[in-house]
């Protein structure tokens, strides 16, 4: 697994790994393109406009928002991912922090219409993963509000055995990737849409 000073120096060339997978369909970023887009979908297509966004990187997606005239807040804990966002959206509020600590303390008495989180919730184990979603939960703003995560994410633990046997030695074992049937125990009223053969999107409500 990638410690900040990893993904520091995989900043640069990031956007251009995503790119490459995500256009020749492979794991880990197939569908990462449509991913991004229904997110963004599905938060314009509603009347929140405060978002925190947990492992934002470059700001890929945050800068879409902050375009939009949105509240951006995030964490990140990359220096140099933060550096980058900065660049970009010179007004939001961008923290340097680790979550498998959980949220900053400056942003616990915050309230967020939309919590998202793309391509990096695979960093928590399944029981960090739980205890973690419970604390974004708890910092929505309503029953409305909603906290959306994309990323390698499957519907049953066998379709991901499938997908590991598939891509071989490209398969990162260090990483947790989220399984809907895992996730349900904990989250009854979670629901999941495939995207392609090896990423999805959760939406978890109140």
């Amino acid at each position: 697994m990638l410690d900040s000073k990893g993904f520091d120096l995989w900043s640069d060339g990031y956007d251009k790994s995503v790119n490459l997978s995500e256009e020749e369909n492979t794991y880990p970023f197939a569908g990462y393109k449509d991913i991004l887009g229904k997110i963004y979908q599905t938060v314009r297509n509603s009347s929140g406009k405060t978002i925190l966004d947990i492992g934002f990187g470059t700001g890929i997606l945050s800068k879409k928002f902050y375009d939009d005239g949105y509240t951006i807040y995030g964490i990140d804990f990359s220096e140099k991912m933060i550096e980058k966002a900065k660049e970009k959206m010179p007004a939001a509020t961008l923290i340097k922090h680790d979550f498998i600590n959980g949220l900053p303390a400056s942003f616990k008495n915050r309230k967020f219409d939309f919590i998202i989180c793309t391509y990096a919730i695979h960093h928590l184990e399944d029981s960090q993963k739980i205890k973690f979603i419970k604390e974004l939960l708890s910092q929505l703003s309503d029953n409305n509000a909603k906290l959306l995560i994309g990323d390698v994410a499957f519907s049953t633990m066998e379709e991901m055995k499938i997908c590991e046997e598939k891509s071989g030695d490209e398969w990162d074992d260090e990483e947790f990737y989220p399984v809907e049937e895992t996730l349900k125990t904990a989250f009854p009223n979670i629901k999941f849409e495939k995207i392609s053969f090896c990423s999805g999107i959760f939406t978890v409500t109140k």
